[in-house]
């Protein structure tokens, strides 16, 4: 069974409701294991991959998840969209808690995660200047104020290592800087996607202020009731958009971002880093 959307879905979404036929699925990728099993199915009339970030049960931390695996496994299935879900907190008052945002840059402040497909005898330099599909984005922007989801369309999304939540300093740096929200896990996937030609969308759940408004701090308990009482509004959102970001024609450059990318000369990359990346480089090669 082939796919052609890929929802990623994080704290709090553990799986689609509403997916037809579903079929998990075991995906054997060349850079180990997936999260857990993919679940094909049909949503809305559209075939979709979902696999959950952390995890069944949530076992696995920010740093802890194969993302290489993740993004491959929806590739190789025939995903050539990614919606992703993830929570975060709110760096600024008016994006407050249940509002949705939809980031459109991202900031790294991770340590040593592997957020490439490449090295090992090829390299390649992707452009990331634009990290997410301006064009998907705003169907699902569109499609949330629609369904009078409080909404917001841009932002910067800084992506720290955690687990640990921020200290009050490195809020207040966040903010003095002018992101905007701030979460564990969408950046390296965003990479990935890119990497991998893929689409890719983040609906950014805000669960919180992080720790800078005083009174407000964030905890695990307010994180996950929050969650809890948005969870009803993503599968709407999803219900809504998928059908529009399934026919939309790929007209972005996400489906060619590895043209031109490709530095090493192909008669000098390693044989079998070529043959272990034949899905996403053999149509350059």
């Amino acid at each position: 069974m082939r796919a052609q959307v890929g929802v990623i879905g994080g704290s709090g979404l553990y799986q689609l409701q509403g997916l037809k036929q579903a079929k998990a699925v075991r995906v054997k990728t060349p850079f180990g294991k997936p999260s857990g099993p993919i679940v094909l199915g049909s949503l809305d009339g559209v075939s979709c991959a979902f696999v959950p970030r952390h995890g069944p049960g949530h076992v696995l931390l920010p740093g802890e998840i194969n993302v290489r695996a993740n993004i491959w496994a929806l590739k190789s299935l025939g995903v050539d969209r990614v919606i992703a879900v993830a929570a975060v907190g709110s760096l600024k008052e008016e994006l407050a808690p249940k509002h949705f945002v939809f980031p459109d840059q991202f900031v790294d402040r991770t340590k040593g995660r592997t957020s490439t497909f490449f090295g090992g005898g090829i390299v390649a330099h992707t452009a990331f200047d634009q990290p997410v599909c301006s064009a998907q984005t705003d169907i699902l922007h569109g499609a949330a104020k629609g369904a009078d989801i409080l909404a917001h369309r841009g932002g910067v999304y800084v992506c720290m290592e955690g687990p640990l939540f921020s200290t009050k300093a490195e809020s207040e740096f966040h903010r003095r800087n002018g992101w905007d929200v701030i979460g564990m896990t969408a950046l390296t996937e965003a990479k990935l996607a890119r990497e991998a030609e893929l689409c890719y969308s983040l609906i950014a759940l805000v669960t919180d202020y992080d720790c800078w408004k005083t009174g407000e701090e964030v905890s695990s308990s307010q994180v996950v009731a929050t969650l809890n009482a948005n969870i009803a509004n993503v599968q709407r959102l999803l219900e809504k958009s998928l059908a529009a970001a399934a026919a939309r024609p790929r007209q972005c450059r996400c489906g060619h971002a590895l043209a031109g990318a490709l530095v090493t000369a192909p008669d000098a990359m390693n044989k079998k880093t070529r043959a272990r990346l034949k899905l996403l480089i053999g149509k350059y090669l």
